[in-house]
């Protein structure tokens, strides 16, 4: 029987290699082998929590090779490059219906099969029939694995009111005459916010706000418009938007004190949108006049779903996204503590892992 290579969780954030037995299609799924598989924030978050029960296999920023098909799977061949979420909305309950696909039920459902830190992954049917896509010629797999979380960047900026222009017609381009986007947090994911945004607001003031100087050089050399310390970013966002303030403000650092701040940086209809984990259990402490009189708004957004996964497929197609830039480390996956090593140290800032012993 053929082995199959995964990196299990041992509980209180460990984790070892373990041989299991290789995944085998069945109908209407298909097998992939590991081409590259991203670390993700949300995997950090759940192993520094400890709470991940053993045996568990994370990972789900997953590029790999077709292997195997299972029959009544159409539109694939054996050796293509696929980019696929673990997450699939139904696509019928109330959520779906009203737009809110991210908090289907269904869409809870693992539909990678260890998950992605695995040589090979089995992926379930929804997934492969909706959600799996055939990675073009032109875009490489350290792009193509930005897919799942540029999808969740993006619904967080639809969700923000940015992409409505000063025409009134809802196209994306320009954004709102005079608008500006503040995003709090240089790390992987405040950069990817970054370069999303770039890409479909060519000539909106961005300012990326972070304490650390190379992560702000570093997203001024990615297409910032300013960056700024924490102290400072009222200042530089006040002067990148003539004295107005962020339109929207994009949190990828969680907890009050940082939406706190991002209240702070909004213009008078303003958005603040939460994006990142808090710390279990803090609560918000802010005088709520300064959203009711001035008509602010605070919004959660989860996760990307299959019309956010599948514009931003379309973005890294046309060559407006190249999320690879940011991709710092490639490890192997027997090398995955030292990949979270260097990712918690913030001596990374994006780690993809590839097959077993090959860099």
């Amino acid at each position: 029987m053929e082995t199959n290579r995964v990196v299990a969780c041992r509980g209180g954030g460990r984790t070892e290699i373990e041989a299991r037995p290789a995944p085998v299609a069945g109908p209407g799924e298909m097998v992939l082998g590991l081409r590259v598989v991203g670390l993700c924030g949300t995997d950090l978050f759940k192993l520094g929590a400890g709470g991940d029960p053993p045996g568990l296999v994370l990972g789900h920023e997953l590029v790999g090779e077709v292997l195997d098909l299972g029959p009544g799977v159409e539109g694939f061949l054996t050796g293509d490059r696929v980019a696929v979420p673990h997450h699939v909305p139904c696509g019928e309950c109330i959520y779906c219906r009203h737009g809110s696909e991210t908090m289907c039920d269904g869409f809870r459902e693992n539909l990678l099969e260890p998950g992605g830190f695995a040589e090979r992954v089995l992926v379930r049917p929804r997934a492969a029939s909706l959600a799996a896509r055939k990675v073009p010629d032109a875009v490489a797999d350290e792009a193509a694995v930005f897919m799942e979380p540029a999808a969740c960047v993006l619904r967080g900026v639809r969700r923000s009111g940015l992409n409505v222009d000063n025409e009134g017609d809802g196209a994306a381009g320009d954004g709102v005459a005079g608008d500006g986007a503040a995003i709090l947090g240089g790390g992987s994911m405040g950069l990817l916010h970054l370069l999303v945004l770039r890409a479909l607001f060519p000539a909106m003031p961005l300012v990326v706000v972070d304490p650390v100087e190379e992560r702000r050089a570093l997203a001024v050399e990615l297409g910032a418009s300013a960056a700024a310390a924490p102290d400072e970013a009222r200042a530089a966002m006040l002067g990148e938007t003539g004295g107005a303030g962020a339109g929207a403000v994009f949190d990828t650092v969680g907890g009050a004190r940082l939406l706190e701040a991002g209240i702070g940086l909004t213009r008078r209809g303003g958005t603040v949108i939460l994006f990142a984990h808090a710390p279990e259990g803090q609560r918000a402490d802010f005088d709520l006049n300064t959203l009711f009189k001035h008509e602010r708004r605070v919004i959660g957004s989860y996760s990307g779903a299959l019309a956010e996964q599948e514009e931003v497929f379309g973005l890294m197609a046309d060559g407006r996204l190249d999320p690879a830039r940011l991709v710092t480390h490639r490890l192997p996956l027997d090398r995955f503590e030292e990949g979270l090593r260097l990712s918690r140290e913030r001596k990374a800032l994006k780690v993809l892992f590839t097959p077993g012993g090959s860099a």
